[in-house]
């Protein structure tokens, strides 16, 4: 069995952290391919290096001087490596940083650069081979991954490795520069490692448990979710559940790899499986609770709408033409209401209406701000009835007004807008009766 393992920064802050890491890595001779992050916060008030590395890059690029900020980098790693007693210096690294910032690379170099160190010391670590991402990560020369090139490469590059420590977050085009994935592309980077090397499992280490039903800042030591399917992940990572990138899911998914989502401060814990499918039904009807506040409806109101052929492609067009996604469309026969991020509409607003009014003709439009969607996730709802029943009964109770209700065809998924300052009694009240109540 290959496993691939990829640690996050927290799991690696400090010496102390990086040798739990080790220990992992060695209790399982499965564990063969490493991706690491760059050096996370050592406490609330610490700075990750990624952003010190940022911060380089802005002073060199505005001609100023960064050696002081890149000096505290430099400690930084001089720490880790002390308390691991490592023979190795990283002096010729930072001299090739500094020369390359004064030459005026760009934040993608600066910012890669935290892995990169990273993966030098977690190879000296373990003793095996050092692969730079750069080599086996392929960007086209407009920034985009290119995700056929690189699992040729990745896997022509790894299958004469035994172990190996692959850095995330980054790779590079064609000419040699180095791009970069958004934030959090570790995971990105272990997902695609674990696609190259065929692995049964991709072991995502971070510093919490696995997930959780719903968001441990709303609801007091929320329970913790065994198994979650793809879907139902997709699902809640899009409103906001942010243990996992989730760009992450897609190489992974194609090969049916599952992930496990572990505590690198509690190893023991099984935490939660990510997979594609299952038998295994789950404890609640519900899988997890997820919400973002900052919305508002546009509500477009017309006789016959219904009869209309291409209305609705006539709303949109109103968005698509002001740069505005939406969000999700609830309909009746005459009336359509559009939700979009109130900060995306704000400044548009007028634009949009009038829009509207000129493509469509609508007979009135009424727009509301400040409200908030929750998105309740579960694949036990397909085949529980009532669920929608016991939402609408359980934000009755806690007073809660339900401005909408949406669930899609997959029945995977309810969706419902309340207003903002709703939005926690909203996720209480469901947690309340579907998991506090059985518990």
């Amino acid at each position: 069995m290959i496993k691939v393992v990829k640690f996050g920064g927290s799991s690696l802050a400090s010496a102390e952290q990086f040798r739990k890491v080790v220990e992992i890595i060695r209790a399982d001779p499965e564990r063969r391919f490493v991706i690491p992050s760059a050096p996370g916060k050592r406490s609330k008030d610490d700075t990750k290096v990624t952003d010190m590395l940022y911060a380089c890059q802005a002073k060199a690029a505005a001609g100023g001087d960064y050696g002081e900020e890149l000096e505290a980098i430099r400690l930084r790693y001089g720490e880790i490596i002390r308390g691991l007693s490592l023979e190795l210096s990283l002096e010729g690294e930072f001299d090739t940083i500094d020369r390359r910032l004064r030459e005026g690379a760009g934040k993608d170099y600066a910012a890669s650069r935290g892995e990169y160190l990273n993966g030098i010391i977690m190879a000296a670590c373990l003793k095996c081979t050092f692969i730079d991402a750069a080599e086996v990560i392929v960007f086209d020369e407009t920034g985009n991954f290119d995700a056929d090139a690189t699992n040729r490469r990745m896997a022509a590059r790894l299958e004469a490795e035994e172990y190996a420590v692959i850095p995330g977050f980054y790779g590079a085009d064609a000419s040699g520069r180095i791009r970069t994935f958004s934030r959090g592309g570790s995971d990105i980077t272990g997902s695609i490692v674990a696609r190259a090397v065929h692995a049964e499992v991709y072991e995502n280490w971070t510093d919490v448990s696995g997930f959780l039903i719903a968001d441990p800042r709303i609801i007091p030591n929320p329970v913790g979710i065994d198994t979650i399917t793809y879907r139902e992940l997709r699902e809640l990572s899009y409103m906001g559940a942010t243990v996992l990138h989730e760009d992450a899911i897609f190489p992974v998914r194609k090969e049916g790899i599952p992930i496990n989502i572990r505590n690198t401060n509690a190893p023991e814990d099984n935490g939660t499986w990510i997979v594609e499918s299952t038998c295994q039904k789950s404890r609640f009807v519900i899988t997890g609770i997820a919400g973002k506040r900052g919305f508002c409806s546009i509500n477009i109101e017309k006789d016959m709408m219904n009869s209309e052929i291409g209305f609705g492609r006539k709303v949109l067009q109103a968005f698509e033409d002001n740069g505005i996604s939406f969000e999700h469309i609830p309909s009746g026969i005459d009336t359509l209401t559009v939700f979009v991020h109130q900060d995306e509409f704000m400044d548009k607003e007028q634009k949009v209406v009038s829009a509207i009014h000129r493509l469509a003709d609508p007979d009135t439009i009424d727009i509301e701000s400040d409200l908030a969607l929750i998105a309740v996730v579960g694949r036990g709802m397909k085949s529980t009835r009532g669920t929608a029943g016991r939402i609408f009964s359980a934000l009755a109770h806690a007073n809660v007004n339900v401005k909408m209700i949406d669930q899609g065809s997959s029945e995977l998924n309810i969706i419902i807008g309340v207003r903002n300052e709703d939005f926690e009694a909203a996720i209480r009240a469901i947690y309340n009766i579907f998991v506090l109540i059985q518990l």
